[in-house]
């Protein structure tokens, strides 16, 4: 493992997740490039709302294909606190904006959470500016902890396929917003599939209770039979 994989995971482990924006990639660089340019100002959305996305697949105990999907709720981040996020590229290295400094705006919109960055001002911001102009970098993500999810599910017998929804009701934190290259960031990958490991663990218990119930009542069933008999 790189040293740059292990910070990631190290974030994860603490609660942070990673998710990358692939359902609307908007961002786009505004201005002109000139040598008297002081302002790079790019814009997109580092999440949409209400869009689902897929996670994780796998073939559960009972032989059934389980697609995991997550999706951001609207009022997701009512209550986060965003009293400083940062811009990075690939959720590392330099500073490129920041809300504290008023480089950074992030707010949500009607399509998910929108975000404005100066470039402008960082040493490396206008060749990044550059790069999204021309193509080269078109995907934003969003590195944030989760205070609040549910889930749905919905069993398809016929296809024996099961479809589970996480969706993220709460976000508590928000770290960073960031331009990201393809293929995707190793650490938004683990992190999604650390999150869709979340929801296979709580499927996985509610099989066993349902088994232990099942057990209950099959020995239930052979105590009242035996006395019965009697």
């Amino acid at each position: 493992m790189n040293e740059e994989l292990r910070k990631l995971v190290e974030k994860m482990e603490s609660g942070r997740q990673f998710r990358r924006n692939d359902l609307r990639p908007e961002l786009r660089a505004l201005g002109e490039d000139d040598d008297d340019n002081e302002e790079y100002i790019i814009e997109g959305h580092a999440t949409t709302f209400d869009e689902e996305y897929p996670l994780y697949s796998y073939d559960d105990w009972n032989g059934y294909r389980v697609n995991v999907f997550e999706k951001v709720d609207r009022h997701a981040f009512d209550e986060t606190d965003m009293t400083d996020v940062i811009f990075l590229f690939d959720h590392a290295g330099r500073v490129m904006a920041r809300i504290r400094n008023k480089t950074l705006i992030v707010r949500p919109d009607e399509i998910g959470l929108f975000t404005r960055a100066n470039l402008g001002t960082s040493e490396f911001g206008p060749g990044l500016w550059r790069d999204i102009r021309s193509g080269n970098v078109d995907r934003m993500s969003m590195q944030f902890t989760v205070s609040k999810w549910g889930r749905t599910e919905e069993r398809n017998d016929d296809e024996r396929t099961i479809k589970v929804v996480r969706t993220v009701e709460k976000i508590g934190k928000l770290y960073d917003v960031s331009a990201v290259g393809i293929p995707a960031n190793d650490g938004t990958d683990i992190s999604a599939r650390r999150a869709a490991d979340g929801v296979i663990a709580e499927l996985e218990a509610e099989r066993l209770n349902a088994q232990k119930r099942m057990q209950g009542l099959m020995a239930l069933k052979l105590k009242l039979d035996l006395s019965l008999e009697r």
